[in-house]
């Protein structure tokens, strides 16, 4: 398990972080960094074949630093030579048998994502992260999803997180 999922509490924009005791508050730069730096596999809910759209764009970028890319569209095929979910049940209780997904990076108006939240706590298997992406976000999800202790991103590009912490 996760070094960081044990170890975190959360206050605001800050994360303390357990050691032997808990110690000076830690920014949220470095919950990002942790996050990014262990996941393995990313889900993109609301992934667009169109190579054009940002979702698609950032795909292609988290497929080139190793991650594994599970897209996530309603009408199915395949995107970027990748086999889709069409639903999030569908995704998590396939890619449980993988090693699970280790972080939900969504794609979908501000509207939809409360609902979202609420599918993802009614998963089986959840992921360790919920990101919502640059220019969304749900202060509802939010708080639901951080009381379940699930760690939520909301408001930031995974691609420009990685690159400006990681890369």
């Amino acid at each position: 398990m996760a070094l960081w999922r044990n170890f975190i509490k959360f206050s605001k924009n800050f994360v303390t972080i357990k050691t032997k005791r808990w110690c000076a508050m830690s920014n949220q730069d470095f919950l990002i960094k942790q996050v990014l730096k262990e996941a393995k596999s990313i889900a993109i809910l609301g992934l667009s074949p169109d190579e054009s759209k940002p979702s698609n764009e950032v795909a292609r970028y988290l497929l080139e630093q190793g991650y594994r890319v599970i897209p996530i569209h309603p009408k199915g095929g395949e995107i970027l030579r990748i086999p889709i979910y069409r639903s999030l049940q569908e995704a998590f209780r396939a890619e449980s048998q993988k090693g699970g997904i280790d972080i939900l990076d969504i794609f979908r108006k501000s509207e939809a994502i409360f609902e979202i939240a609420r599918e993802v706590l009614e998963l089986e298997t959840k992921p360790k992260c919920i990101w919502v992406q640059l220019g969304l976000q749900s202060s509802q999800s939010k708080e639901i999803l951080e009381n379940a202790g699930r760690i939520y991103f909301e408001n930031l590009c995974i691609k420009l997180e990685h690159q400006r912490l990681v890369k």
